[in-house]
């Protein structure tokens, strides 16, 4: 009747704040238990290492380092410049939760082990867990990649090498400024860009002055040198004979403290774990690596390592997001079916599939060819050579776009931080930039082609190795060898040049190695056109259930 207050249902106390339809944590997982990553690693000759890869996956699919790599990010690296009594110590500090991390990466074999394993397929073994590892964390990842990277060139210098090449390949992460000599394990790292030159590190001012003992002084400023605490830097300053490469440890033989003044640690958009450091030198004690004068073509060695993993990283940090949005999806319910069932979630879940096993593929197709090329195989040294600028640029230029996808794919929930896709989100430009750009990758593109006309012979036996396997390859790599030709515009087109060679490349790897269904929809959507702009737009005659049973976690 009018006016008359209608009932009120009576509701059990606390209903309302039942969780229902929520995705738990991903964790208690294993991310080596993955037919992308593991086929990879057998055929690129390290079957031998798959119990301790799995091993190794246990704790990184663990609750626990789901903590070290949240609080690692939360509780970041803090600059101590001198002590209380007025001393410079120029000290990092940072929270348990990294020292964690490193710990158990460094004890994997991550950093620089695979260098003292004489196995055949050591890198690529390494490689393997590089990615577990940065599936775990990313930020600690840059010290143990330049502890991997700094072998080939410190070995420029044999006697340096001898005294401090094993403790560069221990598996004993022993942190604190100490003499390095009693350390257990040491880390390396490199100063080159400044602040007036970046990239163009000819324009470098430190400069590095001989004395009579043979030892050099360095005198200058560095920009952007990561992991300031570890113990030893190959560091780039002018001679008198030209820009040479260094080696500076931070604390010197006889136990003194080198001089490394840290001005400031960088304020950057992720990567919040890692400290990133402006150095200052002044009268600081160094090494001479490699010939005077010859500082690029030797710090280029770490450089080119170090490039390696920008593509390792890249595709392991991809994995661990599409394994969050799989994950997701197979939990979360809307319209009455489960996301994942949905055919255009399963249309987006399956680009991003298709994408993540053609980086993973690529990236340890280049670590088998690493190791090979260590092995003294010309061969896989040339196609290295120009294989790692073309992954350099794609893989990691692929990587930002391709998280954004898997958050959209929790929708609000990946945009919160404790779903932890926010962190994956930041990290995601970095290696993009790290190591050289996407132009300074093009650039060197050009330069192997022009330069290492070998390097294009290898090449192109890796592309013409899935001849005949699907005609829209065939036609995309005719289309590519008139592209590879050098002219007058090739600055112009160089970005659409590397593209296009690594989507080749890439296509060429999973029409050998992949399921049918996999490879088929990659050519289609990559390289003959059947696929938009963004991720989910394969062509509905793809075999979606084929390429999905591929999903990690």
């Amino acid at each position: 009747m009018p006016g008359t207050t209608p009932a009120v249902r009576s509701v059990p106390a606390g209903v309302t704040h039942e969780v229902t339809n929520q995705a738990p944590p991903l964790t208690g997982h294993n991310p080596a238990e993955d037919a992308v990553l593991t086929e990879g690693i057998r055929r690129e000759g390290a079957a031998w290492h798959l119990d301790a890869l799995h091993r190794f996956g246990q704790l990184v699919g663990s609750k626990e380092a789901r903590v070290w790599a949240e609080q690692a990010n939360r509780f970041e690296p803090e600059l101590r410049t001198h002590d209380r009594y007025g001393h410079r110590v120029d000290e990092v500090d940072f929270h348990p939760a990294y020292h964690s991390l490193m710990t158990a990466t460094v004890g994997a074999g991550a950093a620089g082990s695979a260098w003292a394993d004489g196995r055949e397929g050591a890198h690529v073994a390494r490689a393997g867990t590089f990615m577990l590892a940065t599936m775990m964390e990313q930020g600690h990842m840059c010290p143990v990649s330049m502890t991997y990277a700094v072998i080939p060139a410190l070995r420029r210098a044999p006697e340096l090498a001898k005294v401090y090449e094993p403790l560069l390949t221990s598996r004993t992460y022993d942190p604190g400024l100490r003499t390095p000599t009693e350390k257990r394990g040491l880390l390396a790292g490199m100063g080159m860009t400044e602040k007036q030159g970046g990239t163009d590190v000819r324009a470098n001012t430190t400069t590095a002055a001989e004395q009579a003992d043979g030892t050099w002084r360095l005198r200058g400023h560095k920009w952007f040198t990561s992991a300031p605490m570890n113990d030893l830097f190959l560091v780039l300053a002018q001679a008198p004979g030209g820009l040479s490469c260094f080696l500076v440890p931070r604390v010197l033989p006889d136990g003194s403290r080198n001089t490394f003044r840290i001005q400031r640690l960088k304020d950057k958009l992720g990567n919040r774990s890692n400290a990133s450091s402006e150095p200052e030198f002044d009268d600081t004690v160094a090494w001479l690596v490699g010939d005077e004068g010859r500082g690029v073509r030797t710090i280029i060695d770490m450089v080119t390592m170090t490039r390696l993993d920008c593509v390792l990283g890249s595709a392991g940090h991809i994995r661990e997001a599409l394994a969050q949005a799989a994950h997701h999806t197979r939990h979360r319910s809307v319209f009455g079916a489960k996301l994942i069932d949905q055919p255009l979630m399963r249309n987006v879940l399956a680009d991003l599939a298709l994408e993540s096993e053609a980086a993973t593929t690529l990236g340890l197709r280049l670590a088998g060819a690493a190791d090979r090329a260590q092995r003294g195989d010309a061969s896989e040294k040339a196609f290295l050579r120009l294989a790692t600028a073309v992954g350099k640029y794609w893989v990691c230029k692929r990587q930002p776009a391709f998280v954004a996808e898997a958050l959209e794919c929790l929708g609000g929930n990946g945009y919160d931080e404790a779903s932890g896709m926010p962190r994956l989100y930041r990290e995601a430009p970095l290696n993009g930039i790290w190591e050289g750009s996407g132009n300074v990758n093009a650039l060197d593109l050009l330069r192997a082609l022009a330069r290492e006309p070998e390097s294009l012979e290898a090449f192109r036996a890796e592309a013409e190795a899935a001849a005949g396997g699907d005609a829209r390859l065939d036609a995309a790599w005719r289309e590519l060898q008139g592209e590879l030709v050098l002219s007058e515009d090739a600055q112009i087109r160089a970005r659409r040049v590397v593209e296009r060679a690594a989507l080749v490349l890439q296509g060429s790897l999973l029409v050998r190695h992949a399921p049918a269904a996999v490879a088929d929809a990659f050519c289609g959507a990559r390289l003959a056109g059947d696929g938009g702009f963004a991720f989910g737009t394969l062509a509905a005659g793809a075999d979606f259930g084929a390429i999905l049973e591929r999903l990690p976690a």
